[in-house]
């Protein structure tokens, strides 16, 4: 394969990119995810194995098999420990087949055992799916557990009318709580309705059903998003009216300052992030996700500062500096465009990390190339096809948008010819956006040849569109040429 680097350094050198790829995946060893409590018979051996699933293939069938031929046995609660492990860390196929081995092993599901069961899946196999498994339940089989793990799969997919006919019959059997008002009030944000929310809030208060933190914390992204920022705060003054301020939920004081950055409202955002700060930084279990929010909304104030000393606190609060963490960071880093800190936090991470997570690699090629430090987005590029298995067309694509942008036509055709060679049965098409660039340049230019290259590769995915045969006729009379 010829080097990235050397391409990027070089858009001038011509190659073919039909060459045989010459990296193999390095198989480095799985990373045990959680790290936690799990179970008291071996329980966390026994997760170490499943995770490693993910990495090293296999079967859970198999694994437990073998688990249990070395000698070792497990409890129920281990199991449940693992499944709860592996939908923490987005390992939900392998979480799947645990439930199954459980069901078909005779250890028998319990009500809450079914609900996940449903919601993994809907995550694995589909929403439809898992709606084929609820119809096909005995009647002693289906729980209140059940209709609510159903009810979240279609608010989660954005099925309004199942989700509402769902909630209606789950209502006239007198089943219905606050978790299912608060399906229905996210189901509306995701589809872009949040002024339906505070009428479901009405709602739960008209029955006097109790408003739990996430209730409060969807209210107040309602008015949030309709910029009604003096909503918000009464919303937060009645959290703090009822619960005390000691005793609220750290997301509904980070949902406040969110709302001030969404509205510009920045020193008043920098001042809610102090009391944040106070409220989840020195307590003797510090959570992570916390930090998180603070990178983003630091960032989102523009405050570059504040990103750097939140990322100090968080690097000497756990002993481990997760991928999930450093992406956080180097996302903020890329907001406010500080290249040379995303750089030297990309480059410490790259040379430690015991998983490649290409979603931070991703990151720093997209800020390397907006400020054409192609060389070292060629070496990201390369320790992704060495560490990584592909395919890489998403790549490719960035690579082929960079040189439109530097109007290197040449090498981006290149660039798109590799997107498409990564692509299986046609898995990946340039934009009509990029098509109709790509176009635009040729007729500038008057280059038929180059728009017939062009062309020519789009026609190995699927015919030219109308759009495009018509502004090539354009460039042939332009260029004085015979249509071929």
């Amino acid at each position: 394969m010829i080097s990235m680097k050397k391409m990027l350094m070089n858009p001038s050198r011509r190659f073919s990119l039909r060459s045989s790829r010459t990296f193999s995946m390095q198989q480095a060893e799985a990373p045990v995810m959680g790290g936690g409590k799990i179970g008291v018979r071996g329980g966390l051996s026994l997760y170490k194995r499943l995770s490693a699933l993910g990495f090293n293939g296999g079967t859970v069938a198999d694994t437990m098999n073998n688990y249990v031929n070395d000698g070792n046995f497990f409890a129920k609660f281990d199991l449940d420990s693992c499944v709860k492990e592996l939908r923490k860390y987005g390992q939900y196929p392998l979480a799947l087949e645990v439930m199954e081995w459980m069901n078909k092993s005779g250890n028998g599901f319990a009500p809450t055992d079914t609900a996940k069961y449903l919601d993994l899946t809907a995550k694995v196999k589909g929403i439809s799916a898992a709606e084929y498994y609820f119809n096909g339940l005995l009647p002693s089989e289906i729980h209140k557990c059940a209709y609510g793990a159903l009810l979240n799969c279609f608010c989660q997919g954005g099925l309004e009318d199942k989700a509402h006919a769902l909630f209606v019959e789950m209502d006239k059997m007198g089943i219905v709580s606050t978790i299912a008002f608060n399906n229905l009030m996210t189901l509306y944000m995701k589809i872009h309705q949040p002024e339906k929310v505070p009428a479901l809030i009405q709602e739960l208060k008209n029955r006097n059903m109790p408003l739990d933190m996430f209730s409060y914390s969807v209210w107040m992204g309602s008015y949030s998003s309709l910029n009604d920022i003096k909503a918000v705060e009464r919303v937060f003054e009645e959290v703090n009216l009822i619960y005390g301020k000691q005793n609220y939920d750290w997301t509904i004081i980070s949902n406040l300052a969110s709302a001030y950055v969404n509205v510009g409202l920045d020193e008043k955002a920098e001042l809610t992030l102090k009391e944040l700060e106070k409220k989840v930084l020195n307590v003797k279990r510090p959570d992570r996700r916390p930090f998180h929010y603070l990178l983003n909304l630091y960032a989102a104030t523009s405050n570059l500062a504040e990103v750097h000393r939140i990322w100090k606190g968080l690097k000497s609060a756990f002993k481990v500096t997760t991928n999930v963490s450093t992406l956080h960071m180097l996302k903020a880093l890329a907001k406010l465009d500080d290249v040379i800190g995303l750089k030297s936090i990309f480059e410490e991470w790259e040379s430690t990390c015991p998983s490649y997570d290409e979603r931070l690699a991703k990151t720093a090629i997209v800020l390397y190339l907006k400020h054409d430090m192609t060389e070292e987005a060629g070496r990201v590029f390369e320790h992704v096809v060495k560490r990584c298995e592909g395919p890489y067309y998403r790549y490719w694509e960035m690579l082929m948008s960079y040189y439109l942008e530097k109007h290197e036509i040449d090498t981006a055709l290149e660039c798109l010819e590799a997107a498409i060679s990564e692509g299986k049965n046609n898995e990946w098409h340039p934009t009509p956006e990029d098509v109709n660039r790509f176009m635009e340049y040729f007729k500038k230019d008057n280059d038929a040849n180059g728009a017939e290259m062009f062309c020519k590769i789009l026609r190995k995915l699927q015919p030219l569109d109308h759009g495009t045969y018509t502004s090539l006729l354009e460039i042939y009379a332009g260029a004085s040429q015979i249509v071929r």
